[in-house]
């Protein structure tokens, strides 16, 4: 029994994670003020979310209630983060900061993914948290050419222009 142990406490802390992105990328739509920047933080929220129902799936403790209960729980108002960006009086910097943090995030999150898919046994559970440090990657990546777009960086899909050029 000890391994199930070791493997619902890898899922709640996935769940927790995946519920504090989800909470961040709902702020951060809120808070930006460019129209693609709102359009992919709420994309990725809604991600969030749904990678919340695939854990909460393999979870069995009864602590955060039913899966609509948990997600229904208000953000916390507060974080180290939004702090941080609420302190940003430059839109343009805020615009920018909020970027770089979901990148972060996602860097981080997925590595924790990863660690955790090591140290588990059952391939069903180890299975849904390979899917899901991928889909972080994923997700990092529709960040990091959210930012190139906002900062005016020539895009990936731009580059055989400036090759010829």
């Amino acid at each position: 029994m000890p391994q199930e142990y070791i493997h619902q406490e890898a899922i709640k802390v996935a769940i927790e994670s995946e519920k504090q992105l989800m909470c961040f990328y709902q702020k951060a739509a809120e808070m930006v003020s460019d129209e693609g920047g709102k359009k992919v933080f709420g994309r990725l929220a809604e991600e969030k979310k749904n990678h919340v129902g695939k854990f909460f799936h393999y979870y069995r403790g009864g602590e955060f209630g039913s899966y609509d209960e948990f997600i229904s729980t208000p953000c916390p108002a507060e974080t180290e983060v939004l702090k941080e960006l609420r302190a940003t009086i430059d839109d343009q910097v805020k615009e920018r900061r909020a970027r770089e943090i979901a990148m972060n995030k996602e860097e981080q999150f997925e590595k924790l993914l990863i660690s955790k898919a090591r140290q588990i046994v059952d391939p069903g559970v180890r299975t849904v948290f390979e899917q899901m440090a991928r889909e972080s990657r994923n997700h990092y990546a529709i960040i990091e050419s959210e930012y190139a777009r906002f900062m005016r960086m020539p895009h990936e899909t731009d580059i055989d222009t400036f090759v010829r050029e």
